[in-house]
């Protein structure tokens, strides 16, 4: 150790009357030594960050204008009667539209749907090995369905026979004897 407790030096003078040949250090002392951070942040000067776009101001760009007169119009009209009539007869549109357009959909339609979804459930649970777990409680649901359907399939009948009757009147009663 040398005195002062630094450390040694990397050359030292040759002991021989040859010429000092240096030698690569085997290590890299960059690698070894700990970086030294300053202890004041990095700051960028006033003018590098002016010569940048931070201090430019983005160009006004007008959108497209309201029609004012509209706009009065609605104020009188939220004034007036404490509401806006513009939101209520859209709001009054969108429900007529939604009552036209969806028509009532079919009871016996949605029991088919409803009937092969359940067997479709119970098809998955037989694969699945739980077929047994759920057969009686989808057997019944079925069976409840099908039931329905027959009601809704005797009055359609009725109905039908009613229609054809007014349309096509018994021939023999009218029938000369």
């Amino acid at each position: 150790c040398p005195p002062g407790g630094d450390t040694l030096p990397l050359q030292c003078r040759p002991t021989s009357s040859r010429a000092p040949v240096l030698a690569a250090p085997a290590f890299s002392p960059a690698v070894c030594q700990p970086s030294k951070l300053s202890a004041r942040p990095h700051l960028r000067p006033a003018k590098v960050c002016q010569a940048g776009d931070a201090y430019t101001r983005e160009k006004f760009k007008p959108q497209a204008r309201r029609d004012l007169e509209k706009e009065k119009q609605r104020l009188q009209n939220i004034l007036a009667m404490r509401k806006d009539m513009a939101e209520s007869n859209v709001k009054k549109m969108l429900v007529q539209t939604k009552e036209e357009e969806t028509p009532e959909p079919d009871r016996f339609e949605e029991l088919v749907k409803e009937v092969q979804e359940r067997k479709e459930f119970l098809e998955e649970m037989e694969a699945l090995g739980q077929g047994k777990k759920y057969r009686s409680i989808v057997l019944t649901e079925i069976s409840q369905k099908m039931r329905e359907m027959e009601i809704i399939d005797k009055k359609r009948s009725e109905e039908m026979r009613e229609i054809m009757t007014k349309d096509f009147p018994d021939e023999k009663s009218d029938a000369p004897d």
